[in-house]
C-alpha cells in the first residue's frame, strides 16, 4: 500500500501527480488481500480508449460529458447500489468495474480515471451528503452526478443534495486525492463496523489514521476494534492515547473502566 499510504501522509493537490486509481486499488486490498491492480488499470485504459472512440473531438466538453453518461451509465449500465449502500464491495474500484454498481464516490472515482486518461479536466466534489463531479475546461462546465446515472446538475441540486441551507460555495470546492481516499477508507469503515468485521474496521482506521493522525475518535473506535478481536495490549494503548487527546470526553469515565479491566486481564497473563 506504499502509494495509499503516501497519498494519505502528504496531500497532495487535486489531480496533481499521484494516482488516484492506482491507490484506491490498494485501498481495496483490505477486503480482496490478494488483489493485483494491473488488470483493473488495464480495464480503466481500456474503457477510456472505448470512450474516446465515441467522441467527435476532444475540444469538445459538452460533447464528452453526454458521451461519457450514454457509454457508461447506459451502455454499460453502471449504476448506484441503494438497496445494499453499505456493501464493503462498493468501496473497491476493482468490484466496482466487476459488477458495475458502487456508491457515489466510487463511481466518481471511476468516472475521473476514465477522463483523466483522455485528459478531460473533471473534478471531484466532497458534498456532506453525496459525492459528486465537476466537469470544468474553461469553455464548458457543469455538475455531473454518477450515482444518479451520470446526469448533469445545477448548483442549486448540488446544493439540495448537500442537505444544505443555504447555497454555500464553500461546498463545491474540489477535494483533493487525500480527502476523496480518506472519505472512501470512512465508508469501508462504516461497512466493516456495520457488519462486526472488527479486523477489516480496524486495518481501515489504521489507514485514516495516517492521514489524521490527531483524530481522538479513531483512536477510541480502533481501540474497541482491537478489543473485539481479543489484543488487549493494542486496545489498551489506542484507549490511553484517545484519553490524552480528550480529557475531558464525555465518556471518558468508561473508557477509563474498560482500561482497568484492561489492566487486569493483562496483569493474570503475565
Amino acid at each position: 500500500m506504499d502509494h495509499l499510504r503516501h497519498i494519505l501522509a502528504d496531500d497532495p493537490p487535486a489531480n496533481g501527480g499521484s494516482r488516484l486509481d492506482r491507490a484506491a486499488l490498494e485501498l481495496a486490498t483490505i477486503q480482496f488481500p490478494d488483489l493485483s491492480p494491473d488488470p483493473w488499470l488495464n480495464q480503466l485504459t481500456e474503457l477510456a480508449s472505448q470512450l474516446g472512440d465515441r467522441l467527435r473531438n476532444f475540444n469538445d466538453g459538452r460533447d464528452f460529458v453526454e458521451k461519457a453518461q450514454s457509454f457508461l451509465f447506459g451502455e454499460l449500465g453502471f449504476h448506484g447500489n441503494e438497496s445494499e449502500f453499505f456493501d464493503p464491495r462498493n468501496s473497491c474500484l476493482n468490484e466496482v468495474l466487476e459488477r458495475r454498481i458502487g456508491i457515489p464516490i466510487t463511481l466518481s472515482v471511476l468516472y475521473m480515471e476514465i477522463a483523466r486518461r483522455l485528459r478531460m479536466p473533471v473534478f471531484g466534489v466532497s458534498l456532506p451528503r453525496r459525492f459528486i463531479l465537476q466537469f470544468d475546461d474553461g469553455r464548458y462546465a457543469t455538475y455531473i452526478d454518477p450515482f444518479g446515472g451520470g446526469r448533469t446538475i445545477t448548483p442549486r441540486e448540488c446544493f439540495a443534495l448537500a442537505g444544505a441551507t443555504v447555497a454555500d460555495p464553500a461546498l463545491l470546492q474540489h477535494a483533493t486525492h487525500k480527502q476523496i481516499l480518506m472519505r472512501m477508507l470512512h465508508n469501508l469503515q462504516h461497512a466493516y463496523w456495520q457488519a462486526a468485521d472488527f479486523e477489516r474496521a480496524g486495518a481501515a482506521l489504521d489507514l485514516l489514521l495516517i492521514g489524521a493522525p490527531g483524530e481522538a475518535s479513531w483512536y477510541k473506535l480502533r481501540g474497541v476494534a482491537a478489543l473485539k478481536c481479543k489484543r488487549f495490549q493494542a486496545a489498551r494503548q489506542d484507549l490511553e492515547k484517545y484519553l490524552r487527546l480528550e480529557p475531558d470526553a464525555t465518556d471518558k469515565d468508561a473508557i477509563q473502566q474498560q482500561l482497568e479491566a484492561i489492566h487486569r486481564w493483562l496483569a493474570q497473563v503475565n
